[in-house]
Order: structure tokens, then sequence, then C-alpha cells
């Protein structure tokens, strides 16, 4: 087995794994809707919200899709600070969205002041915001982003991705007014690939009704039709929502808050190490709780480096897409815990001492 600290797909727990061997059931009986019922409350604890959550069998991407066909009626701002941002404005392109970039220097994050000044001309009725870019390892200020728009543009729908951060950082759907916030199985909620969920405001659900050409597969209204009888508008993947409901106990029986606080050692842990040993992409005071992006100044074999690590069992990443060779990833999330970062960092110390 390799330990995985990488931005996903993570570890997963072998009890999360094994409730994947229980016998099928059909989607329309009655064990599925005790099973989906179940779901519902334990998502909405981690989402911090009263409100619904949808659960989609896709990948994130998929309800970044939802976001952007139900979202979105005249223009939307996408903030573009790394590889996985752009891929807001590239979805909302590929839907016929009415789309602008805004685009800040990567390792920056996206800040209220940036979004104020394209607000200003009252052209958009949606902004679009990763929370946690794992290309760069930046964590933009969601909650201030929602307070600016709540206090000067409240007719402006806040969307946001936070498929690397939620479960691993403090996101309050209700508390700062959020619009639509998804996330994905694989990262800090460590399930099985294959899932993602969304929590959605009332009026985001209500403005879905009036824009024309949802789609089928992503529709909010049909979503929250099926899910008022616990239930999904098409087949759902099963044997994923039982390894769900048991990641979901072990996310609640840790305790959402003590999560969060772990994962906040572990990424203090890992930016003391890689400033002193090599230096950090993401500006101060930005910096993820999931993922460290670490400048690669010493130039290393990254290659070289990560087939050291097999051999000790576990794998980082390379940096991502223009960063590639010139930084690379720690993901600390999901089921990662202190002993397991000493470990790998005291290997990535060996590397480098036989290297040089």
């Amino acid at each position: 087995m390799t330990r995985l600290f990488i931005p996903g797909p993570t570890d997963v727990h072998p009890d999360v794994l094994a409730a994947q061997d229980r016998p099928m059931i059909g989607h329309r009986g009655a064990d599925f809707e005790a099973l989906f019922a179940r779901l519902q409350p334990k998502l909405r604890r981690v989402f911090c919200t009263a409100s619904r959550v949808y659960v989609s069998t896709s990948s994130g991407t998929g309800l970044q899709e939802a976001a952007m066909r139900n979202g979105v009626a005249r223009k939307v701002l996408c903030g573009v600070n790394g590889a996985f941002s752009q891929r807001w404005y590239e979805v909302a392109v590929a839907n016929g969205k009415d789309a602008v970039r805004l685009d800040v220097e990567w390792g920056k994050a996206i800040k209220p002041e940036m979004i104020d000044a394209h607000l200003a001309t009252g052209d958009f009725d949606a902004v679009a915001v990763v929370h946690n870019e794992t290309s760069t390892g930046v964590a933009s200020p969601v909650e201030a982003i929602a307070a600016l728009l709540r206090d000067r543009y409240p007719d402006v729908l806040l969307m946001v991705d936070a498929v690397s951060s939620l479960g691993g950082d403090r996101l309050d759907f209700d508390a700062w007014g959020l619009d639509v916030l998804f996330t994905s199985s694989q990262k800090c909620l460590a399930a099985p690939p294959g899932l993602s969920f969304a929590a959605v405001s009332d009026r985001a659900l209500a403005k879905a009704q009036t824009i024309p050409n949802r789609g089928l597969y992503f529709d909010f209204v049909d979503l929250e039709k099926y899910l008022l009888k616990n239930q999904t508008p098409s087949t759902p993947a099963i044997s994923l929502l039982w390894a769900l409901d048991a990641a979901l106990d072990r996310v609640l029986a840790e305790g959402l808050d003590a999560r969060l606080d772990r994962h906040r050692r572990l990424a203090d842990r890992v930016r003391e190490w890689a400033a002193r040993e090599f230096d950090l992409i993401a500006e101060d005071g930005f910096r993820s709780q999931t993922v460290t992006c670490i400048s690669n100044v010493r130039s290393i074999d990254l290659k070289a480096l990560n087939s050291f690590l097999k051999t000790r069992g576990c794998q980082i990443s390379d940096g991502y897409g223009p960063l590639k060779g010139r930084t690379f990833r720690v993901a600390h999330m999901g089921e990662i815990q202190l002993p397991d970062v000493e470990q790998l960092l005291g290997w990535i110390d060996e590397f480098i001492a036989q290297d040089s």
C-alpha cells in the first residue's frame, strides 16, 4: 500500500472501503431512502448548513457545471489564480455563459477588493471562485468575499469550489451567506472517488427555476424534487453511498472542529519545514490548510524523489501545469495524522542528504 500525500484521491480507511461490500439495493426502494435520509443530516453538519446538500454521482466538475447552468443568467465573474480556478472560466464558456476572467498572479489570493472593482459595473449576477487552489496552495478569503457581496451586491450569487478544502478548513455555508458550495468525496472527506456534493441556498434554487436550458443531469430543480423524497433523479453509485455513510461517521466521530484543528496542525508543520528547507509559493496569510505547494529552490529531481518515496511506501505530487518541476506539493488532508507527516518529512530530508 502506498500512503498518499497527494491532493486527491486520499487514503481511505479500511472500514470505509469495507462498507462498499454491502449487498446491492434498489434505488427506488425503502432501504435506499433510509440510507439517503441518513446521509443528509450528516452532510449538512459538514457543510455547516440547515439547508439542502445535493448528492451527485460525478466528480466535482459535474457540480461545478451545475452551478454555471443553474446560477448564471447574465454574466459571471470567474476568479482565476491557478489551474483549477481557470476551470470555472472554462466551464462557463463551455456552457455558453457570458464570462469574464479576473486573473490574479499564481501564488496570490483572490481578494474582495479585486472583485469589488469588477462588480461595480453592475453587469454581473454571479461570482465564481475556488476556495483552495491546489496548484499553488493558496486559500482565498471566501468569508470576506461573501461579506462584500452581501453588503454591496446582494443580488449577486457566490459560487464556491471547495473540492480540496471542505472538511479540512473552515467553510460555514449559512453564516457566511454562500449560494453554491461544492466538494468531492475523495479529498478531505476521505471516501472513494465518484461522488460530489453541493449545498445550495434557497435563493440559488429560486433563481435556477427562472433559468432555461439547465440541462438534465445537473438540474437543481430536479435534484430538489427527488431530494424531498430521499432519492436521486437517476441511478446513483449505491456502493459509494455506503462508503460515504461510513466516512461521514468517521468525520463526525472525530468532531468537525477537532478535524479542522488537525488539518491546521498538519499544515503548520509542513509549512515550517518547507520554509526552512525550500520556499513557499503561496503568499503569507493565504496559505492552504490541506496542501502545501513548495518551491523547488534546490532543483532536486522530483521524479527521483518520488521513486525514493515509493520505496518507503508513500507518494507526493509534482507541480501542476507551468509549475511542474519548479514546485512540488505535499497534501495533508483526510486521514493523514501528524506522525505520518513527520515520517514523510524525515524521508524527504534523507533523500536531500544523499542527493547533495
